[in-house]
């Protein structure tokens, strides 16, 4: 370790931060670094007494439950929260004040990406899917049947490609009508006198709303590109009768790209595993490619090396004539570790490791410098503005905390005061309740709130946990906590005057393979006001765009706002089952909790993979993060301290799901066995772990296991490979 002032830091870290992040900053380092020291020491007690305040709310709802009964003593029970201060006294009604927000927030409604941001080629991929092909998303998915000589094969299924083809030209007709005919008619799209003209075999015709023409590429007599704009969002026509799929196309339409993830959140949280100095350099690292424009990522792809660079702006000549410059790129939102966390990276001067959120909000604001200098693409932020998003904070009192920290990182670094905005994530129960409250603490910087099932509901069953057995799993969608919460979040965003300044964001769709499915129910989230939410992949980012063109949010979110109401009583409705299950459905229940313990422990763990598509107990692939492990390390927890099964049943289905598991990964060459080993497992170790000490977990998270658990599997693969 490396002394600096009164901080021991990694020397890899130090490394990084002096020889990367800082040149170009005007920053000195032994200044950043006088300054670093004093934040983390002036700040370090503060963040203590909001986690011991955590464990001691938590104490007192624990015994009170032991002592209630909450199905006859509810009204008692929302007393006894307001006592105790976990529910607080509701400020007056107040309006969010943010500034300086890009439009990719304030103003369009679209797909939002989450990646682990230590893996460079998803976030490559993320960032540059800000525009997507919606000939391929429909092409590759199950979209379009399969049926009927529409398969996909090995080769380009003409039958299929008509099929898509016809898919476009349809949305085309929705999305732009024309005046008169079908895009399915059109022989020739050409330019004259700034209007969109479109030519049929028969007639001319021009949009019924001409405004929706943005602009062109190319001749007016001949463009390669049409460029739409709908709802906010752009789309493009291409045109090229020399391509493959142009060719065959009457007015020589080779594509239809649609403006997909709008905005990606870069993930330093739940979708990474950085349990060391190593690891959050890697992280760091990547985040500071992102922000000059250098990152790309090399892969093999069919036995050839492959290298992906950030995509390029685009520029187009508008109806009038004059040429703008689009962002070739998604806007970048960077999501930050909770306040619980610490790191080896750094440590204080008493020998403790200092909060990771700590430091996370510290360094990637330095990076985040990078994003203003002179370079070849448009920056990210037009507004000069850094967005961070901050999870897993517990009520208003860590929300000003969250306030405070970004207030000295800016003096640290010498930023205007806002200048980083702040996402805040409606994932616990604490802040779901007074989400008003939280919201008013960060009133000047808050460009984003949003819900998430699998947090929101791990931290349901942990501070519930002594209130008695939870209902099953599959059946928390329909409870009535769980459908207050989603609404109570968009009134209390609407209420506080989030449109136009802010995302109100909705969680993510977990299967990737099943994107029929995704369009046909995802379009709920905007009809609730979601102006975001979350999509596992590129493609569904430009799958899920054509929401946002059949539904105008904005429209939604004002009649919502007639709507608002008290949903409180709704919020404090304990997810509580009166049990009349049969062993069968006990153990089925058990089982499928297991298996996607295990199956993501497993990758966490011993191959420091945060974020993957797990197949689940029926082998269909979910993309998996560290929110899923907290529901069901929590769920199993909490049957097993309400007597609803043993901890030898518990332990008999974790043996069974290895085996399970161990098949599933059975073609990866790197992967270690479980069953036949569960004592030497570290994955299989931690599991156990995570369900047996689950009620005991903070909050019912999973990284203090995770952590350590992953730092044992690299000491020992470390000491292996030395002998």
């Amino acid at each position: 370790m490396i002394q600096k002032e009164k901080l021991l830091a990694d020397p890899l870290l130090v490394e990084f931060i002096e020889k990367e992040a800082l040149p170009g900053t005007g920053l000195a380092a032994n200044e950043f670094w006088r300054g670093f020291s004093d934040l983390i020491h002036e700040l370090t007690p503060q963040n203590t007494k909001l986690l011991e305040k955590r464990d001691r709310l938590q104490e007192q709802i624990d015994q009170w439950h032991r002592e209630h009964d909450w199905h006859a003593e509810r009204d008692q029970y929302e007393q006894f929260l307001m006592d105790i201060g976990y529910l607080e006294q509701e400020v007056e009604e107040f309006q969010v004040e943010t500034a300086a927000v890009d439009i990719e927030i304030a103003v369009k409604a679209g797909p939002q990406l989450v990646v682990p941001v230590n893996n460079a080629r998803y976030a490559v991929n993320a960032a540059n899917a800000r525009w997507g092909s919606l000939y391929d998303a429909l092409y590759g998915t199950d979209v379009i049947s399969e049926e009927n000589g529409a398969e996909k094969g090995k080769s380009y299924n003409p039958n299929r490609g008509q099929r898509v083809i016809a898919f476009a030209k349809e949305f085309l007709d929705e999305m732009i009508p024309l005046s008169k005919g079908s895009h399915a008619e059109a022989e020739q799209y050409f330019i004259q006198d700034g209007e969109l003209m479109v030519q049929t075999a028969s007639f001319y015709t021009v949009l019924q709303d001409p405004g929706l023409f943005a602009g062109y590429r190319g001749t007016p007599e001949n463009p390669e590109a049409v460029l739409i704009q709908h709802h906010d969002l752009y789309s493009e026509i291409q045109i090229d009768r020399n391509h493959p799929i142009g060719a065959t196309d009457a007015a020589g339409v080779k594509d239809v790209l649609l403006e997909s993830a709008v905005t990606t959140i870069m993930d330093c949280e739940d979708s990474v595993t950085a349990v060391d100095a190593e690891d959050k350099v890697a992280v760091y690292r990547n985040w500071l490619g992102l922000m000059k424009g250098t990152l790309e990522a090399s892969f093999e792809k069919n036995g050839r090396k492959m290298t992906r660079n950030l995509a390029q702006d685009r520029t187009v000549i508008k109806p009038d004539g004059e040429s703008i410059t689009l962002k070739g790129r998604s806007l970048l939102l960077i999501r930050n570790v909770g306040h619980l966390m610490t790191n080896s990276m750094l440590v204080d001067e008493n020998g403790q490791e200092v909060y990771e959120g700590i430091a996370d909000a510290v360094i990637t604001t330095l990076i985040a410098l990078h994003d203003r200098n002179e370079k070849e693409l448009l920056p990210n932020s037009e507004k000069e503005s850094i967005y961070i998003v901050k999870p897993k904070m517990h009520g208003s009192e860590e929300v000003a905390f969250a306030n405070e920290l970004f207030n000295r990182v800016e003096d640290l670094l010498g930023l205007g005061r806002y200048t980083i905005k702040i996402g805040v994530m409606d994932e616990e129960r604490r802040t779901s309740l007074n989400l008003r409250n939280c919201i008013r603490e960060v009133k000047n910087r808050i460009v984003f709130i949003n819900t998430g099932f699998l947090d929101r509901t791990g931290d349901e069953i942990h501070t519930s946990m002594q209130a008695g057995p939870v209902i099953r799993k599959g059946e928390m969608k329909q409870s009535v906590w769980l459908q207050s919460y989603e609404k109570s979040n968009v009134d209390n965003g609407l209420q506080c005057g989030l449109q136009g300044r802010a995302q109100i964001g909705k969680g993510m769709w977990a299967m990737p393979d099943r994107m029929k499915e995704m369009m046909e129910q995802k379009s709920a989230h905007l009809l609730a006001g979601g102006n975001t939410a979350w999509v596992p992949s590129p493609t569904a980012a430009t799958l899920h765009a054509l929401h946002y063109h059949q539904i105008h949010v904005k429209s939604v979110q004002e009649n919502l706002k007639e709507k608002i109401s008290d949903r409180r009583a709704g919020l404090l409705t304990l997810p509580l089952a009166r049990p009349e299950w049969s062993e069968e459905e006990i153990q089925q229940e058990l089982e499928n909790n297991a298996q996607g313990l295990l199956g993501y422990v497993v990758r966490w763990v011993e191959h420091g993979v945060g974020c993957s598509k797990v197949p689940d107990i029926y082998n269909v692939g979910l993309m998996e993060d560290r929110a899923t492990l907290r529901i069901s390390s929590q769920h199993i927890a909490n049957w097993l301290e309400q007597g609803v099964c043993s901890r030898m049943q518990v332990l008999e289905v974790l043996e069974k799901m290895a085996e399970v598991v161990d098949q599933q990964n059975s073609d990866d060459p790197d992967y270690l066995p479980m069953a036949g080993r569960f004592d030497e497992s570290v994955a299989f170790q931690a599991a156990c772990e995570l369900v047996f000490n689950g009620t005991s977990q903070p909050s019912g998270y999973t990284e203090p296991i995770l952590h350590r658990k992953r730092l044992e599997f690299k000491r020992k693969s470390l000491l292996s490979t030395k002998n």
